[in-house]
């Protein structure tokens, strides 16, 4: 039975000025998605549609923008709705924590399309593009978790080789670290699947909806190891609010993928 190293949350520090990890995490983020688009805008059908590298710095301004404003107030209305409408202005209070990813994924379509429109671009174009570039910067969060010691896993059994205790917990017990299990499946596996997916033209809508599609089923099985919040614990069949949020998720993406297929025009015809 393992015990989480209790890293030290400071990775850098410099008089008064420290760099917390998890912040680093973000910049990792940031710089995998800046190079994993650019690389994605020279595919022949991205580049023929006028893709500059230029236009993906901005829409990475743009997606920075709604991640943190989507990510916030969704975890203010899908997880604490009663205590935040006490408090609206802790809403403001990032630095107290609390962001919700499915409230980043809408923050990032509504800064998403409003680009689109600002360069006159089809909407789903852009949301192909930026698709794949995605995982890696959910796996460089969930390393930051892990290092923080937070969103532990469920308990385990202490005789499998990885539990382990995270004394953060205050419990002793034996857990899985689910924030490597996210690490591998919503970050370095559904990345690898997108890449792959993505590498050859599709008609425009289908990489978005096989992200949708893919999230939302390795966060809902990752969740079945993921403690679920203390002040929510497991709603309606034994299923947390992440997995709830994931049903929503796969059925829209699966709808885009067929719809996308059935019009069935080629980004590189356009």
């Amino acid at each position: 039975m393992l015990v989480h190293p209790q890293f030290d949350p400071v990775a850098i520090a410099l008089g008064p000025v420290q760099i917390h990890w998890y912040g680093l995490t973000y910049l990792v983020a940031f710089g995998l998605f800046l190079f994993l688009a650019v690389k994605r805008a020279q595919k022949p059908w991205f580049a023929q549609a006028g893709w500059t590298r230029r236009d993906v710095e901005d829409l990475l301004f743009w997606g920075v923008v709604g991640v943190i404003v989507g990510g916030r107030l969704g975890y203010a209305l899908f997880y604490k709705p009663g205590h935040y409408l006490s408090h609206p202005l802790e809403i403001l209070m990032v630095w107290k924590g609390g962001m919700s990813f499915h409230g980043g994924l809408l923050g990032v379509i509504v800064a998403l399309a409003l680009f689109a429109r600002k360069l006159d671009r089809p909407f789903l174009q852009v949301a192909d593009l930026v698709a794949p570039c995605v995982p890696t910067g959910l796996a460089s969060g969930r390393i930051g978790n892990f290092i923080n010691g937070e969103l532990w896993g469920r308990a385990a059994d202490p005789s499998l080789p990885w539990a382990m205790v995270f004394p953060q917990a205050n419990d002793g017990i034996a857990r899985h670290p689910s924030q490597l299990y996210q690490f591998a499946l919503e970050g370095l596996l559904l990345f690898a699947l997108l890449w792959w997916y993505g590498a050859k033209p599709r008609a425009t809508g289908q990489v978005s909806g096989a992200f949708l599609m893919g999230y939302g089923v390795f966060r809902f099985i990752a969740e079945w190891f993921r403690e679920p919040d203390s002040f929510l614990g497991l709603l309606a069949l034994g299923m947390s609010m992440g997995q709830w949020l994931c049903l929503p998720m796969i059925a829209a993406g699966a709808a885009l993928w067929w719809w996308s297929g059935r019009r069935g025009s080629l980004p590189a015809t356009q």
